[in-house]
């Protein structure tokens, strides 16, 4: 069973750091690239970062550039997203996803599978 789980959302104060985890079960890192996307309220989604299965080529959004940093560990079958230097625009509930990932741009890909969300919230 397919399976994808975040956590290491929670309450920071501007400037501060959280890095997320996105655990993956029922594929490894080899089979698919990882996306994450976040969702602010009254928002549309935005993609974030991503890093593909075959050459770990990663993405970053440009508000996020010099900020974030995707990386992965595939003996623990996990991607995470460092985030440094955070501002109250990048409050949103952040997902991981399987994707399509390209230098410029990240795709959900055609299989669906979406992790269940964790809130960011950046607030003095």
């Amino acid at each position: 069973q397919v399976q994808l789980v975040e956590s290491g959302g929670g309450l920071v104060q501007p400037g501060g750091s959280l890095r997320l985890s996105c655990v993956a079960s029922g594929f490894t890192l080899d089979d698919y690239g990882i996306g994450w996307f976040r969702q602010a309220p009254g928002k549309e989604r935005e993609g974030v970062s991503c890093i593909s299965n075959n050459d770990g080529r990663t993405y970053l959004v440009n508000s996020v550039k010099g900020r974030f940093t995707i990386s992965r560990d595939k003996a623990k079958n996990t991607v995470y997203l460092q985030m440094n230097s955070l501002r109250p625009e990048d409050t949103a509930v952040y997902y991981c996803a399987t994707v399509d990932c390209y230098y410029t741009d990240l795709i959900p890909d055609r299989r669906g599978y979406w992790g269940q969300g964790t809130q960011v919230t950046v607030s003095s």
